[in-house]
């Protein structure tokens, strides 16, 4: 009971934290998401066990300059191909039966891409057609929250088919089937409050974070089982690090950029 209430107020204060610099200006949003990279990007060093402090300066010169200088598609569109790129060979390494090790330039590129490029593009999602489009953002942000919570749930009552028993014991098929279900109805309910995007087109968004997002987690628990340890750190009472709270996102985002990128060409 103790842990549960730990785990609450943990979850709180971080929900009211992310709606409040969602709603309070985009500057707040872009600070909040740079410190919260830079926490996940200091966990994923020591998992790794990445040497020196080099790649802070490379993620903070990244960010800053796709933030707030880069306006070229081009170049956008190159970070996005790399940052997929490396996530994409990550999932050879999650499915891989090999033990993998990784030399120092490999775990530089991989923190610089999959930690640094998902937080940098899930800071540029909201910033559609010159706006802060701040109910996208969020309805990206309940889109994982229902997920996870209902993956959770369903999975916990009548969860019985692992799904990668070897990386995550407790993920199971059926918790699975539940979170992407309620992420679906989460999409329709989603639509009828933020009509940038269709009901179809969130649709397609909550298929791309929910399958990218569950890919995520598994790959962050797999770098975790790699390095001997439960969570990646313990910052967040009860529920471990910030990467533990954040690997879907920083995952999946790259994906659902791209995802929103496409939606513009079409429409």
């Amino acid at each position: 009971m103790r842990e549960l209430f730990r785990r609450a107020i943990t979850g709180a204060i971080y929900i009211i934290l992310l709606l409040s610099a969602v709603f309070l200006s985009s500057d707040a949003f872009d600070f909040l998401f740079m410190v919260f990279g830079l926490a996940c990007l200091y966990e994923f060093k020591r998992l790794a066990k990445i040497k020196g402090y080099y790649i802070f300066i490379a993620y903070l010169a990244l960010w800053w300059a796709y933030i707030y200088l880069v306006q070229d598609d081009v170049l956008i569109t190159i970070l996005m191909f790399l940052t997929i790129t490396v996530d994409i060979a990550l999932l050879f390494f999650l499915f891989s039966k090999k033990q993998r090790m990784f030399n120092d330039i490999q775990k530089f590129i991989i923190a610089l891409f999959y930690i640094g490029g998902g937080c940098i593009f899930l800071t540029m999602i909201p910033y559609k057609d010159n706006e802060f489009a701040q109910h996208l953002i969020l309805g990206i942000f309940i889109l994982v929250w229902v997920n996870d919570s209902f993956a959770y749930l369903v999975g916990k009552s009548l969860g019985r088919t692992k799904i990668f028993p070897s990386v995550s014991p407790k993920k199971t098929l059926e918790g699975f089937i539940g979170g992407f279900i309620f992420a679906l109805v989460a999409a329709f309910f989603l639509a009828k409050h933020e009509s940038r995007l269709s009901i179809s087109e969130w649709m397609v968004l909550a298929i791309v974070i929910v399958v990218t997002g569950g890919l995520g987690d598994l790959l962050e628990s797999k770098f975790k089982r790699s390095a001997g340890v439960k969570d990646s750190g313990a910052i967040l009472p009860g529920h471990g690090g910030m990467l533990d709270r954040l690997d879907s996102l920083i995952f999946a985002a790259p994906f659902a950029y791209l995802t929103l990128i496409l939606f513009s060409y079409v429409s």
